[in-house]
């Protein structure tokens, strides 16, 4: 990855990240929902809240700013995809509460580990202050989908 060394660059990719996020967790939400598992749903549901408000946080941050239009290659993710962009492909009639929760899991941590490498290797101030702020927000999510995971344990 390259590092980020301008605001407005960083903020295309939060907008992208968090819009993504909030997507993922609303089709999570959708699917416990068809599941039957009402008090699943109602978490990602809340989570997809949290992420659009974060969106909404990163729009409002850009203000004066033009963001650039990236297309899809001139995104600097780690893997080439956005880091919250998990595939639903599992989401098919046998998914699992606890697949559910390990695929959010793995795809918060992928995102707080985006903005930590931000923060880590920008040479901008204001990148690095926006870059931890959003790697703090992730973190939270972090810790809240640990706490589900742990209540919802994998059958061996």
């Amino acid at each position: 990855m390259t590092s980020i060394h301008d605001a407005a660059l960083f903020l295309a990719h939060a907008c992208v990240l968090e819009e993504d996020a909030a997507n993922r967790f609303s089709d999570l939400s959708e699917a416990m929902k068809t599941y039957g598992n009402q008090e699943v749903a109602a978490f990602f549901g809340q989570m997809a809240k949290f992420s659009r408000l974060h969106l909404a946080d990163a729009r409002a941050r850009s203000g004066f700013r033009t963001l650039p239009d990236l297309k899809p290659e001139e995104f600097q993710w780690p893997d080439g995809e956005s880091p919250e962009s998990a595939s639903m492909e599992g989401s098919h009639y046998l998914m699992t509460v606890e697949y559910a929760l390990e695929l959010a899991l793995d795809s918060e941590k992928r995102g707080q580990a985006f903005y930590a490498e931000v923060a880590k290797t920008t040479t901008d101030s204001e990148v690095r202050m926006m870059a931890e702020e959003f790697a703090a927000e992730e973190a939270e999510h972090v810790a809240q989908l640990e706490v589900w995971v742990a209540r919802h344990p994998k059958l061996v």
